[in-house]
């Protein structure tokens, strides 16, 4: 064999790599993570051809939020819930789709883990063809009965098992943490594996100078956001870079470092992003890599949530940057 070959490792061989580390596991979690797997491949492909198949636009309905329901999102929440819910290893599901927790139909055996996920986030987005993605968390099971129920959904991010999402966009990535280092796998097509392409990923240090928001709202936040950002494009130095879309800003924040931030308003006091399904498994991932994710005032994981689709500010990105956002923050 040549001496300069690169070994491939796939997603299965890397997780089955991790499972070996740990000499009590039963399999059961890496099987979740292969399942959720399947599904994103499942996903990308319908992402790749919405263009040429009756998918794209809205599905006519609203989802719990009262947003319009897109055709893929419909599509994306339907393959996550099948690829998990007959495995025996999952105790309850939670999607931001669905007003309530999801019961394992009795039909099928139940588990010890929770999975809560958007199954398609920044769906706003599909019918331009901008970047969008999935966003999964994994908890364990905390109460005593045979099935899942809310109060396991309702965690605080510190006690996730298991973070990551998916993003759908020149290629198709897969990027996890299990709480030791954030890994990336992208999608090779033509073989339908994902493979290991950022191991052991960090935000940059020191990081680019850059926030990530959405300044159309700039009227509508306090004096003390307004300062923030004028100081970010002033005397800050900072650019500024805005996709829309939280997964393709926070691969972007993980690979260049900088700021995401969204912030509170005047007629969104808690912002609009949710914190069990985008803040908290957001957080785990971004302090993986070594950066910090707030609420503004706390860390991000240690709120504990106390309704299902709970909205919460978010500041993420390089630890300094999101520093100085808490300090601009506390001033009156």
């Amino acid at each position: 064999m040549p001496e300069n070959t690169t070994s491939v490792i796939t997603l299965a061989r890397f997780l089955l790599g991790e499972e070996r580390r740990h000499s009590h596991a039963t399999g059961a979690f890496t099987n979740i993570l292969h399942d959720i797997a399947l599904a994103a491949k499942m996903i990308s492909r319908e992402v790749n051809m919405a263009g040429l198949v009756d998918i794209l636009g809205q599905a006519g309905s609203h989802n719990v939020h009262g947003e319009l329901v897109q055709k893929l999102d419909v599509f994306a929440n339907d393959v996550l819930y099948r690829a998990l819910d007959h495995t025996g290893h999952i105790a309850v599901l939670a999607s931001e789709e669905s007003e309530d927790p999801i019961p394992i139909p009795d039909k099928f055996p139940v588990g010890d883990y929770v999975v809560l996920y958007d199954p398609l986030d920044g769906s706003s987005n599909i019918d331009v063809n901008v970047s969008i993605g999935t966003i999964f968390s994994i908890h364990r099971k905390i109460t005593h009965g045979e099935r899942g129920t809310l109060e396991d959904c309702l965690q605080p991010g510190s006690r996730q098992l298991a973070a990551g999402y998916v993003l759908y966009g020149s290629s198709t990535m897969l990027v996890y943490t299990t709480g030791t280092g954030v890994h990336g796998f992208t999608l090779d097509p033509s073989i339908g594996e994902f493979l290991l392409s950022h191991p052991h990923m960090t935000i940059p240090d020191p990081p680019t100078k850059v926030y990530s928001i959405n300044e159309a709202y700039y009227n509508r936040w306090s004096p003390a956001q307004q300062r923030l950002v004028q100081y970010l494009k002033g005397e800050g130095g900072f650019g500024s870079r805005y996709i829309g879309s939280l997964v393709a800003d926070i691969h972007r924040t993980l690979l260049r470092g900088g700021l995401f931030m969204y912030p509170g308003d005047r007629l969104n006091p808690l912002g609009k992003l949710r914190l069990l399904y985008e803040g908290a498994p957001m957080a785990m991932i971004v302090e993986q890599a070594g950066g910090k994710a707030s609420d503004g005032v706390r860390p991000l994981l240690e709120v504990q949530p106390t309704s299902l689709h709970q909205r919460i500010p978010m500041f993420l990105g390089s630890a300094p940057f999101v520093e100085l956002a808490e300090r601009f923050l506390a001033e009156s």
